[in-house]
């Protein structure tokens, strides 16, 4: 099956954007991917804000990009945009670090009005990356994301169906299994 980077571009610990992509890891891996999990807040600050492209993290990051057969993108929207810790990793990737691969854009955000920050902030620098495909992205309120006692995120049904909609096409467009039923809360 596919290797597939989940990179998550929040600043925070306790990340809804995070937890979202867990869930959605999680439905890969039962889909036989490997997910690979790439929280850009915990790669060291000096090297993004003094692009640095040499530091062993972000030669480390770079190589986990060449590696994936797909990448799955997650990020809060902040101002209508995707958050300046994702471009900062962004802007010290290769021009065409996503050449030949299929990209989920993901967004989370307060506020149904940053729906289409996944298309006109997002979507363009994907695609002049060199994306070879970039499936539907997906937005989902963070109203919609809950942690259980245990960690483990949880999503509203509203969000959850269209969330594994978007998943299982990006899972067949690496080639790989999908279920008849699209929703698992």
């Amino acid at each position: 099956m596919a290797t597939v980077l989940s990179v998550s571009g929040s600043p925070s610990a306790t990340s809804r954007t995070a937890r979202l992509l867990r869930h959605l890891d999680e439905r890969l891996i039962a889909q036989g991917h490997e997910v690979i999990a790439l929280d850009v807040r915990t790669l060291p600050a000096d090297a993004l804000l003094g692009a640095d492209f040499r530091h062993p993290a972000i030669v480390e990051a770079t190589a986990l990009f060449d590696r994936a057969d797909g990448v799955v993108i997650g990020t809060p929207v902040y101002k209508a945009a995707y958050s300046g810790l994702l471009k900062a990793l962004l802007d010290l990737l290769p021009q065409y670090a996503l050449a030949g691969k299929t990209v989920l854009p993901l967004a989370t955000g307060g506020s149904i009005a940053h729906v289409l920050a996944i298309d006109y902030a997002l979507r363009p620098v994907l695609s002049s990356m060199g994306a070879a495909h970039i499936v539907p992205g997906w937005f989902t309120l963070d109203k919609d994301i809950t942690a259980g006692d245990d960690g483990a995120p949880t999503l509203a049904p509203s969000a959850a169906e269209p969330l594994a909609q978007v998943s299982d096409l990006f899972s067949a467009a690496l080639g790989g299994r999908t279920p008849l039923l699209a929703a698992t809360g």
